[in-house]
């Protein structure tokens, strides 16, 4: 099956530059080799270089650029030649109107006093959500898990690890939550397993048992695994096991073994699985690194150049592997299309047009992506320590916007478990926090697309100031730190490295009141006493706060559901300044945003207008660093003057 938009031309090495940019998956794999050099476009996309062929550009490259590169670039576009459609119309969905929240179940709430959130914790917080006003739920792993890697590495998929509860805890979830006009979507991990799931013990107890062909299994030596690839938590992607003589791939840590999905079995297993859950009353799922699933069979070492550029060996492989669009489709059509049910993908290095891709109405693959090139800077990633610019988040969203149309649908979202605090990033002095905190908010809850917050977010949380490696707990900071060390860092230096991108700033356990009200034992994971002052309670209080700025969007929302799902419109570029309009048949819904810390001027009418958000000190004509003002007017004549 092909996409509506049919397919593009096979590429060779007498290709030339513009052949490969105007390839779908070219575009989006050169615009990410530019974005990680920290390079504009404009060095593609011209006339001169344009014409280049690229055996040429391989000949002027010289030894710079291993010899395999373009073969593994065509190789790679030559299997993906899909051309999204620009004729399609989404239907209306509930998800697209929705505001969701991330639940991060360890650190949200604990009520048997282990130190450890569970599930009726959460429970028990839920008039927190139904005042923030989210319609939907997404809740990290709470499968039976050894807890490796908090979760995602499930055991199995059909039982909830005791730590957080029972399986009648998670039906009395859904339960409440339908109650309250709210949706579940849990968190799925079909990528890899634990190495204590059923069917990899198995795999490994009896060279004959079906299971075997379950996951990447490949017999070899100790010395040699069975190709170059290298693991998103350090190190090879292969792990020895010396009894049986065998090698198994994992992406992730070295006990998240990768699932084999060229076999039709495992396939009928998760389907299966799918549906069981579905049937408890399960709205949806977010499908953790679904993209990572294809894997070429023949598992080709990946080249030397991409691998150095992208940080991961063999990537290029299987970020967008040879069946990734069948699997997704199959695994919509047999589970998810029965029930109605929301699939959202994770899907991290993926592009726009990969994203249109995956995303298209008329293809049946996945509801939303999340991609993250917004997250990081160009030349930055996430472990860099820097501060990132707005001006650039503007332009990212701006070209999503013209090239995304209106067949697609984005996932609006700045923070999630695996990424420090926004606010840190952009600008970590506390005299901005609160103006930082109320702007992602309005970016959040106003562009187009259906927005994700993560907890703690609608408090403004921002990193923690861990003072040793000690204090940490995710498994892939102490591997990076240990990886560090060996390669001669010294322990200050490899601990600014981990803590600049640690997943553990958005992990400690939100703060409920001064005295924390996370737990009354001892935290799995211990901040820096943010509570203090930055917890739930005292903001629920203050009309100036982060979270009054979010309760008050998301009633905005509701209060005028006609422009949730209208176009948008930019306005005139100003250097610090982000305008753009959402305008419906009898709203609009202006917002303008200072996108740096000096006040900036504010051009444009003010009659007719009302101030729903700004800051305390606002007045009209100005903006305060990082202020981010949001204005309506009802019955908008038609003769209304563009954005000033």
């Amino acid at each position: 099956m092909t996409a509506s938009g049919g397919e593009a031309a096979l590429l060779t090495l007498d290709s030339r530059i513009r052949d490969v940019w105007a390839h779908p998956l070219g575009n989006d794999a050169v615009r990410k080799i530019l974005l990680q050099l920290g390079r504009s476009t404009r060095w593609i996309d011209n006339p001169l270089v344009g014409a280049l062929r690229l055996r040429t550009v391989a000949k002027l490259a010289g030894g710079r650029v291993d010899a395999g590169f373009f073969d593994a670039l065509l190789q790679v576009l030559n299997t993906n030649r899909d051309i999204p459609s620009d004729a399609e119309t989404p239907a209306d969905a509930w998800w697209r109107s929705a505001v969701f929240y991330q639940v991060y179940p360890r650190s949200f709430q604990d009520s048997d006093g282990d130190g450890v959130g569970d599930i009726p914790g959460i429970l028990s917080r839920l008039d927190h959500l139904q005042e923030l006003g989210v319609d939907a739920v997404w809740l990290s792993p709470v499968y039976d898990s050894p807890q490796d890697d908090n979760g995602y590495d499930i055991r199995d998929y059909r039982a909830i690890a005791t730590e957080y509860g029972t399986l009648d805890d998670l039906d009395q979830l859904i339960a409440e939550l339908h109650r309250r006009g709210m949706r579940l979507i849990m968190d799925l991990v079909v990528n890899h397993t634990s190495d204590e799931h059923a069917w990899f013990r198995a795999a490994l107890a009896d060279p004959d048992s079906p299971y075997r062909d379950y996951y990447l299994l490949r017999e070899g030596t100790p010395d040699a695994p069975p190709n170059n690839w290298t693991s998103f938590f350090s190190g090879p992607a292969w792990r020895w096991f010396p009894q049986e003589q065998l090698w198994a791939m994992h992406l992730f840590s070295s006990r998240q073994l990768d699932l084999n999905w060229e076999h039709a079995p495992l396939r009928a297993e998760i389907v299966d699985m799918v549906r069981w859950w579905l049937e408890r009353g399960v709205d949806g799922f977010r499908l953790d690194v679904i993209n990572y699933i294809s894997k070429p069979p023949a598992l080709p070492d990946g080249d030397a150049t991409i691998g150095a550029l992208m940080e991961f060996t063999g990537v290029e492989h299987y970020f967008a592997g040879p069946r990734l669009h069948e699997h997704l489709r199959q695994l919509r059509a047999e589970a998810f299309d029965p029930y109605g049910a929301v699939s959202i993908g994770e899907t991290p290095g993926v592009g726009m047009q990969l994203g249109r891709l995956l995303t298209g109405a008329s293809r049946g693959e996945l509801d939303l992506v999340f991609t993250f090139d917004h997250l990081d800077m160009p030349g930055r990633v996430r472990f860099d320590d820097y501060r990132y610019d707005l001006a650039y988040l503007r332009d990212h969203v701006e070209r999503y916007e013209r090239g995304y149309g209106s067949t697609c649908w984005p996932a609006v979202f700045f923070e999630n478990h695996d990424n420090p605090r926004m606010i840190s990033k952009i600008d970590p002095r506390p005299e901005h926090r609160i103006a930082l905190g109320r702007l992602l908010a309005v970016l959040t809850l106003t562009l187009r697309g259906t927005p994700f917050l993560y907890q703690g977010q609608e408090l403004g949380l921002v990193n923690h100031a861990f003072a040793s490696i000690d204090q940490l707990r995710d498994v892939e900071s102490l591997n990076r730190y240990a990886l560090l060390r060996e390669a001669g860092q010294s322990d200050a230096a490899a601990l600014a490295n981990v803590l600049a991108g640690s997943r553990d700033h958005a992990r400690v356990p939100i703060p409920w009141d001064a005295g924390g009200g996370f737990t009354t034992a001892q935290p799995w994971l211990e901040g820096d006493a943010q509570q203090e002052v930055w917890h739930a309670a005292a903001q629920a209080a203050d009309p100036a706060s982060v979270l009054s700025a979010y309760r008050a969007l998301i009633a905005l929302r509701r209060a005028h559901p006609e422009w949730v799902t209208a176009p948008i419109e930019f306005g005139p570029r100003r250097r610090g300044v982000w305008t753009y309009r959402r305008a419906a048949a009898d709203v609009t819904v202006e917002v303008s945003i200072n996108l740096t810390d000096r006040t900036q001027r504010l051009a444009g009418e003010d009659a007719g207008w009302q101030t729903v958000l700004s800051s305390p000190e606002h007045r009209w004509g100005r903006l305060t660093p990082y202020e981010a003002v949001v204005r309506i007017r009802r019955a908008q004549p038609a003769n209304a003057s563009a954005i000033g």
